[in-house]
């Protein structure tokens, strides 16, 4: 299936664009694409303009120089079924609808408008995003009219119901420094749906991994089947929306989506092998983790850091997370007892020892001795933010040579940082987000928390274990 046109388009028409309001519609999309400096043309349609934000509007698709790779439909829901026969006259053949008031507001007129759009282009052989949704979005094409503008450039897919949900993984993904290549949402799905997304993306070279919001699917059995097959070469990251009562029943009145009962979608992500996140952040974590570490060797879990509340709790946080905190080897041990200070610390897993917290090169030394612990799968580092509360013992962040040793030390095990800035201080909180957006900029995943770092390295591990 084609679907090219809808990510990197060379021309795109905004049908319903207004000279009069950059309120949300057609104009406020064709200001975005302007910001986001696209670098095809821009057809402003609107037959009572002369001129949109400075560009010359055009009356209809048939006054257009060249057919359109894609056109933008922002016009009342009445008038689609008759757009979408302009388009297929022009021999535009991509469609994004962003327009609402079909099968979602459950009236009469609403589910008889999306039928004509269903039929209409299948007759026509029209692909068609929507309706009801915010379409699609690619940095690398500069094609951003929403979600994290400009946005950056990566290896993610995103196939979502919601657009709302895209745009805001769109923004925490940027500022994580995790890219993305296509995204899409999808709305009430009428013609293309969330399988011809899913195979699309399957099938793309620049996607590395699939990350899915859903509130519902009409074919449960291709869902199976295909997703099955995806995630032999490439995880599928899945949020299912409306797992609740309420849930369910507000899903229905955003796309027109039945959420279906929760033990078939139970036995899907167990037979699928997809990753089931319950949440933004935890949707986010997995992408995070997915995206910048290598396969996990096991489920040890080397805990470094300092505190001996933390290392328990750590620790617990962990088991609890299915993940294990082992013994280190005899070898390990006997290097550890050498240079962990006998007052004051623990050597052992966790290791509670304040030296990773002012030394760099210490650190390094330690994360070298675990990456060749057989026992040790994965490493979780503590890092303290310096303030009057700990005594800080260092005035400058060593964050910096921190990233510079770790990416020095060769093939590594995957490797993450908890950075604890929660608590309602605004300079903790601002020094906390400055220090995970640098590691995690420098592909060093970092967590705000024990716990979410836990649960995505324990999605890692079961995707690896279930896909050798």
């Amino acid at each position: 299936m084609d679907l090219d046109k809808f990510f990197y388009p060379r021309h795109i028409a905004i049908v319903g664009a207004s000279s009069e309001s950059l309120n949300f519609g057609g104009s406020s999309f064709l200001f975005k694409l302007k910001e986001s400096n696209f670098p095809g043309k821009l057809y402003p349609i609107n037959p009572k303009a002369k001129e949109v934000l400075g560009l010359k509007a055009y009356s209809g698709l048939s006054s257009l120089p060249e057919p359109p790779d894609m056109a933008m439909a922002c016009v009342p829901a009445q008038s689609i079924p008759d757009l979408l026969k302009d388009c297929a006259r022009r021999g535009t053949r991509h469609i994004h609808i962003l327009t609402s008031g079909f099968k979602e507001i459950n009236t009469p007129e609403g589910r008889r408008l999306e039928s004509l759009v269903e039929s209409i282009s299948r007759e026509k052989h029209l692909f068609v995003i929507g309706p009801n949704c915010m379409g699609p979005y690619c940095p690398a094409a500069g094609l951003t009219a929403w979600g994290a503008i400009p946005g950056l450039k990566g290896s993610i897919g995103i196939i979502s119901q919601s657009g709302g949900n895209t745009q805001r993984l769109t923004e925490y993904l940027y500022f994580l420094g995790v890219g993305v290549e296509k995204a899409v949402s999808i709305g009430n799905a009428t013609v293309l749906n969330s399988l011809d997304y899913l195979e699309y993306m399957w099938q793309d070279e620049k996607i590395d991994i699939i990350a899915m919001y859903l509130e519902g699917i009409d074919d449960g059995r291709r869902l199976l089947d295909l997703a099955r097959e995806v995630c032999r070469t490439k995880p599928v990251i899945l949020w299912k929306g409306g797992e609740s009562g309420v849930g369910a029943a507000t899903a229905s009145s955003h796309t027109g989506s039945m959420a279906g009962e929760k033990w078939p979608w139970d036995a899907f992500f167990h037979q699928a092998g997809v990753t089931h996140v319950r949440s933004m952040d935890e949707w986010v974590d997995a992408l995070l983790a997915f995206s910048c570490l290598p396969k996990p060797e096991g489920k040890g879990v080397f805990l470094i850091g300092g505190g001996g509340g933390n290392s328990v709790t750590n620790s617990d946080g962990c088991i609890h997370q299915g993940l294990d905190v082992p013994e280190l080897s005899e070898k390990t041990m006997t290097l550890l007892k050498k240079t962990v200070p006998t007052v004051g610390s623990i050597a052992g897993n966790p290791l509670d020892d304040w030296q990773v917290f002012a030394d760099p090169a210490y650190l390094g030394r330690i994360l070298g001795l675990a990456y060749q612990d057989p026992s040790v799968g994965m490493v979780v580092v503590d890092r303290l933010i310096p303030r009057k509360a700990f005594h800080a013992f260092y005035d400058t962040d060593p964050t910096p040579r921190v990233i510079e040793i770790i990416h020095g030390l060769g093939p590594r095990k995957p490797t993450v940082f908890t950075v604890d800035s929660e608590g309602g201080d605004p300079d903790l909180a601002q020094k906390g987000a400055e220090m995970r957006a640098r590691l995690c900029l420098a592909k060093i995943p970092a967590f705000p928390s024990l716990e979410r770092a836990a649960r995505a390295l324990r999605h890692l591990y079961d995707y690896h274990r279930k896909h050798p």
